[in-house]
């Protein structure tokens, strides 16, 4: 089991944490964390990219010139790629990007990144994140009491939904504030790309405890 220090909100430690044996010791081959991300920003693109065809263009239905005896190269219409204003060689279409991937197998992906992120001792969980109002300031001075201040990615994961936290956070750079994973996996959480592209990841300690609870339901459910 890994034991991980629990801090309150001004970086003093306040108690500790065992991460239960079955979590910290997952481990999962990085082929399925690189499907997950790669699946995750496929599916986050729009693909109504549109452009037109040479046949699509406005205009040129007349021939600009005759075939012979002008010294030119031959021509069919004014908008050919070639053109200025001519429609494009190859034009891009609206398509869909996405990618599909099992749950099970997108779920096992979080749990071994969450795993992982663990074992490197990137996490660090703080008894309360609750703040009384929207305030930067105050959620600022949490992060630096917490010797993140100057780290660029950082990932604040919060048991239910904090809109003072929220609003707080989102116009620094650099930080995303999720919500734990529920036991009936109807709540949207952090993915397996957020817990890999945060350098540090915050978390309360009430979170900890529903994430454990619902990827071990999982684990549960499936043996």
């Amino acid at each position: 089991m890994a034991d991980i220090e629990i801090k309150d909100s001004k970086g003093k430690a306040s108690g500790k944490h065992s991460l239960a044996a079955p979590l910290a010791d997952l481990t999962v081959d990085s082929a399925v964390l690189h499907r997950a991300v790669v699946s995750e920003e496929a599916n986050k693109r729009q693909g109504t990219h549109s452009a037109k065809t040479r046949s699509e263009a406005r205009g040129g239905g007349r021939k600009p010139y005759k075939q012979k005896k002008t010294g030119n190269a031959r021509q069919g219409t004014i908008r050919a790629p070639h053109y200025a204003h001519g429609g494009m060689a190859l034009a891009i279409k609206p398509r869909d990007y996405s990618k599909k991937m099992n749950k099970k197998e997108r779920r096992l992906a979080t749990i071994a990144a969450f795993a992982e992120r663990v074992r490197s001792g990137d996490i660090q969980l703080v008894k309360d994140l609750t703040l009384k109002a929207p305030k930067t300031k105050d959620a600022v001075a949490i992060l630096n009491s917490l010797g993140l201040g100057e780290t660029k990615r950082v990932l604040v994961v919060t048991a239910e939904h904090d809109m003072n936290l929220v609003k707080s956070l989102r116009n620094v750079p650099g930080v995303v504030v999720r919500t734990a994973p529920s036991r009936d996996g109807k709540a949207e959480s952090f993915s397996t790309r957020d817990l890999l592209v945060a350098h540090k990841i915050v978390m309360t300690a009430d979170a900890m405890k529903k994430t454990e609870d619902a990827f071990l339901a999982k684990k549960e459910a499936k043996s």
